[in-house]
């Protein structure tokens, strides 16, 4: 995308490739050159963290804020019990109030990696919608806000044609989702001025209901702007892996595999994963673009030291580097590999696998030591009954590999 832009938070969007869609972009481009916007993008507690894929929207507040803007986290607190039907088949599972409250709690912490909160002009504020949304009357509701919605205009909503084409139940409770995001924004420009609301290209229709809602409620113009949905090069869908989603949080994902997860990227995703998810200047991305062949690994290990720096630490990404590093090398143990603990040293082969979760059953495991694909200290072992024993271990640890990538330690208690 080539536009001529000439605040610098836009430039920086659209060099960087974070931009599917913008409302009225010659006047938002002339808003954020004079004043101090105010932004948000919204995160439902669905789960206990948010993974990689919820890491472009994460990015896109923090270039917000480093360009002079004042960022606003909102969490769903209320939303979360309706349920988003967008990009969803069927209707979320409903989540007691406990599980939503523990889960933001969780997940509040990972932005405090990416901005800065506080009292200064363009700190980051974070805010739970169940703060209004808890409080709403029915009836008033529907009296003051239910003649702003089209119901033409709701049903051709994306998220909600896709289920009726597929003749797929869409609930009256989720139906209203779009009804609360949009008093969510009208909430937000009332109360702290907010002007801009972002996220990803399957909100686009949400958004564009918020903006009509403020426009028709204040006779204000509000702006959106939507992030690409975003699939790696073979179709799956970001933040996925083999093994299961790839979490932000740490004690939901290991710092191993999480650094693992961005090393072994597509090689036709490396530039445009380096351009979103890192703050690499694009002078030094361009360079990186020229690698070819097997030169492409040393942009895919910057690429995970980047991302892992931002999201977990500096440390972490420079321990699991060098220990990436002597992995490959066949140094027998290091202290970057993820491990388990163990009482028993003579465990079966199979456990042992299953403990490191390289595996989800014996089935799996048998299958993989028969394909000669499983390792005790870097030999390959294609018994499927074999034991650990004493002998294996090594100043009271053992490492055990599935593959070329996967690797872990068994550790003696």
């Amino acid at each position: 995308m080539n536009i001529p832009v000439k605040s610098e938070f836009l430039k920086i969007m659209i060099e960087r490739g974070f931009v599917h869609q913008i409302t009225d972009l010659q006047n938002l481009d002339l808003q954020t050159c004079n004043t101090q916007l105010s932004g948000y993008i919204g995160f439902d507690c669905t789960a206990s963290s948010l993974h990689v894929g919820s890491l472009i929207q994460i990015m896109m507040l923090r270039w917000f804020q480093k360009t002079g803007n004042k960022p606003i986290v909102l969490m769903g607190g209320g939303t979360t019990k309706i349920g988003d039907p967008s990009g969803k088949d069927s209707a979320r599972p409903v989540l007691s109030i406990e599980k939503i409250e523990e889960n933001q709690v969780s997940i509040k912490s990972i932005f405090k990696k990416f901005l800065k909160f506080g009292n200064n002009s363009n700190d980051a504020i974070m805010v739970d919608n169940s703060s209004w949304l808890e409080n709403i009357n029915y009836i008033s509701f529907l009296r003051d806000f239910g003649s702003s919605f089209s119901i033409n205009k709701l049903i051709n909503l994306e998220s909600v044609k896709l289920r009726l084409e597929r003749e797929q139940n869409l609930s009256f409770l989720e139906f209203n989702y779009s009804l609360l995001q949009a008093y969510d924004f009208l909430q937000l420009n009332k109360h702290y001025g907010c002007s801009l609301q972002m996220g990803g290209s399957d909100q686009w229709g949400n958004i564009v209901t918020g903006l009509e809602l403020i426009r028709k409620k204040t006779s204000k113009q509000a702006f959106g702007l939507t992030s690409p949905l975003l699939t790696t090069s073979s179709g799956s869908k970001m933040g996925k892996s083999a093994n299961g989603a790839v979490w932000l949080n740490e004690n939901e994902l290991s710092n191993w595999d999480f650094w693992q997860y961005w090393r072994n990227t597509e090689d036709p995703d490396v530039i445009k994963f380096l351009r979103l998810f890192t703050e690499l200047p694009l002078t030094e991305i361009s360079k990186l673009e020229k690698l070819k062949g097997a030169e492409i690994n040393e942009a895919k290990i910057i690429l995970a030291n980047e991302v892992t720096k931002l999201c977990r630490s500096e440390e972490e990404a420079l321990r699991i580097s060098n220990g990436a590093a002597n992995t490959f090398n066949n140094v027998m143990t290091d202290n970057a590999l993820p491990s388990e603990i163990i009482s028993n040293l003579e465990i079966k082969f199979i456990e042992a696998l299953r403990i490191l979760k390289f595996v989800n059953s014996n089935g799996e495991a048998r299958r993989l030591i028969k394909g000669n694909g499983a390792k005790i200290n870097d030999i390959v072992i294609n018994d499927e009954n074999y034991s650990l024993s004493k002998e294996d271990f090594n100043n009271g640890h053992v490492k055990i590999s599935s593959g070329k990538k996967k690797h872990g330690l068994l550790i003696k208690k």
